[in-house]
């Protein structure tokens, strides 16, 4: 289809190209035989006592082998204008399509990967309701655990939709951030009171090194981002561990630390980290943590939309360090 496609925008920049270039090759040709037949009627003008004769003859002969090199001259270089415009509008329409067709070729992948996480759970909760129809002797705990089991299920649904949406939002060109200043300071309070609850089920030390410094960006975005940040560390890091949220200034830039004593991430792994439904094959595998592996792709997205960058450090056994750095 693209190649298609391609083949017809670089038709179109021939015609544009070779449709200008004929023009103004017609208005060279014009101007160069209306300049010779002026200096020839000047010559006749001068010598009127010329009869016509041989002399006449051989220099109307000459203005008119001048005028038939200028159009041979003008044929080759259209040819030459054909052949490079040709080539360039090929390559041109390469470089045009290319972005049209990633972006495509995103949106099948983003398709196929959600089709696929959705019909999972989905399987899970249809596979449950049956099974538990079936039985003749269903009795109230039976049938409450069924439903809490469903209601996770669908609690799972919710998040990967939402998820799901968020993802796509972001990676609209067109989506506009909010952006205003605020104190950091004060987006990082609020992301960490939000995981409080879940830190002290697991009793593990949530600390967060607060420093006052003004940033523009989208609050609800970049709360967001530090959400999913110290989710991930809270729910890969053992009970008695310790979580940290750090914040300083480099190089008129912002840096963020997210740092955890947790299980890690394989070396094997990390390159991958922030692809989308990328999860890893043990440390980081829904036997240990349910998830969908969108979350650390989402916070990547937000990160782009500021301009910043983010790397991730880890040692299996030992911890995982997120450095986020966005301009201030």
């Amino acid at each position: 289809m693209f190649q298609s496609a391609r083949l017809k925008l670089t038709l179109w920049y021939l015609l544009i190209i070779m449709s200008i270039s004929l023009f103004f090759s017609g208005i060279i040709y014009r101007s160069v035989s209306f300049e010779v037949q002026s200096r020839l009627s000047r010559i006749e003008e001068r010598f009127p006592e010329w009869q016509p004769g041989r002399p006449m003859l051989l220099l109307v002969e000459d203005l008119a082998f001048v005028k038939r090199r200028v159009l041979l001259m003008l044929f080759y270089l259209n040819g030459v204008i054909l052949a490079v415009a040709g080539a360039a509008g090929y390559f041109l329409a390469g470089k045009t399509l290319n972005p049209i067709e990633a972006a495509l070729e995103e949106q099948k992948r983003f398709v196929a990967d959600a089709s696929h996480e959705l019909r999972t759970p989905l399987t899970a909760l249809k596979t449950s309701i049956e099974v538990t129809l079936r039985q003749k002797k269903l009795t109230v705990q039976e049938a409450k655990a069924v439903l809490q089991g469903s209601l996770e299920e669908v609690d799972g649904l919710e998040l990967l939709t939402s998820r799901l949406l968020s993802l796509a939002r972001y990676q609209q060109t067109d989506h506009g951030f909010a952006l205003q200043p605020v104190d950091i300071s004060t987006v990082m309070t609020t992301a960490a009171k939000k995981v409080a609850p879940l830190a002290q089920e697991k009793k593990i030390d949530l600390k967060v090194s607060k420093r006052a410094q003004l940033v523009t960006v989208d609050i609800k975005s970049v709360e967001e981002m530090l959400l999913i940040f110290l989710d991930n560390a809270l729910k890969y890091t053992p009970s008695g561990g310790q979580v940290s949220l750090i914040a300083k200034t480099s190089n008129k830039n912002l840096i963020l630390e997210i740092k955890d004593t947790g299980i890690g991430i394989a070396a094997k792994d990390l390159p991958h980290i922030f692809d989308r439904f990328y999860r890893a094959d043990q440390s980081r595998s829904k036997a240990i943590v349910p998830g969908f592996g969108l979350g650390l792709a989402l916070a990547k997205k937000i990160i782009d939309k500021h301009h910043g960058a983010v790397k991730a450090s880890s040692r299996p056994g030992q911890g995982t360090t997120f450095t986020v750095k966005l301009p201030l």
